[in-house]
């Protein structure tokens, strides 16, 4: 029983560090990303090629693609973004489902339906785990995605709360205008946090490449369960997205244990359990647009 915990404990972190971005973008500029794990897919085939044209380790090609990331994130939000969030929420969702079309096919149509995988090219690590007594196995790269996710919320929690573009991010994400009236350029303040989004969608496309396989239409599954994730956890906290990530990964794991299909009912019983909840505290508005409320970050 220790075991199937610690191994739901685990998935958790992974589930934590798919959403951090997913609810990073809807806290600061209230966008729900429908293309959200397209573009994480996409990270894991940039650092597929990275590391087939130049023989580096995946750990490299990820230093590599973030910076890349980070542009695409800035050009994303003046060219989508932006603008059609300036139409209210629907049309936003419907720019970034679009988006997310666009991405699979273009993917599809570059590297085929083929799956394809990262961990060839990490040796040993994608398999060897760490034994503890009672004959309880751990793996390796379960335990350093967990760590991780716990080093990016951490870090998007000290930007957030200690850094000059931090306070400046939560006053843009409270009241642009109002920011923009003390002397905050509300446009720039934005394109700086679809950046740092769209690095850790990088981080999370690295960690689906290591420990998973991907295909290009392997997005909508990635932003499933980070929605679900994002839901349970709320985005009251930076902290709640690892706290919902956890209680969808034991609900998972627990529910595989008693039937097969249950891995994936599990998770969404625990997922339509606490939307329901939100919805009684009116957390998320008639429309069912998912605008949690930003009580702070």
């Amino acid at each position: 029983m220790m075991g199937l915990l610690l191994q739901g404990v685990l998935l958790g972190g992974y589930y934590a560090l798919l959403a951090a971005g997913l609810a990073f973008l809807y806290s600061v500029m209230g966008i729900i990303n429908l293309a959200h794990g397209a573009l994480a897919v996409v990270a894991a085939y940039m650092i597929l090629v990275v590391t087939q044209l130049t023989g580096l380790s995946p750990f490299i090609g990820v230093l590599l693609i973030l910076p890349v990331m980070a542009v695409m994130g800035a050009i994303v939000e003046r060219g989508i973004f932006a603008p059609s969030s300036r139409g209210g929420p629907l049309l936003a969702v419907l720019a970034t489902f679009g988006m997310s079309v666009v991405i699979d096919n273009l993917l599809f149509q570059q590297f085929g339906a083929n799956t394809q995988s990262l961990a060839n090219y990490i040796g040993d690590l994608s398999w060897a785990s760490w034994e503890f007594s009672g004959g309880l196995f751990v793996g390796k790269i379960s335990v350093y995605t967990f760590v991780t996710a716990v080093v990016v919320l951490g870090g998007l929690q000290l930007l957030l709360t200690f850094t000059p573009i931090g306070r400046a991010i939560r006053a843009t994400a409270q009241d642009s205008d109002t920011a923009g009236l003390v002397g905050l350029n509300a446009n720039r303040i934005r394109m700086i946090s679809s950046a740092i989004a769209f690095v850790t969608i990088g981080i999370a496309g690295a960690a689906l490449g290591m420990r998973a396989s991907f295909s290009p239409y392997a997005g909508g599954t990635l932003l499933l369960f980070a929605f679900q994730a994002t839901i349970i956890g709320g985005t009251a906290t930076v902290w709640g997205t690892l706290i919902g990530g956890i209680i969808l990964g034991l609900a998972q794991t627990l529910g595989a244990q008693i039937a097969p299909q249950g891995f994936l009912i599990g998770g969404n019983i625990i997922f339509f359990v606490a939307l329901f909840v939100r919805l009684l505290r009116g957390e998320i508005n008639w429309r069912g647009m998912l605008r949690l409320k930003q009580r702070s970050l």
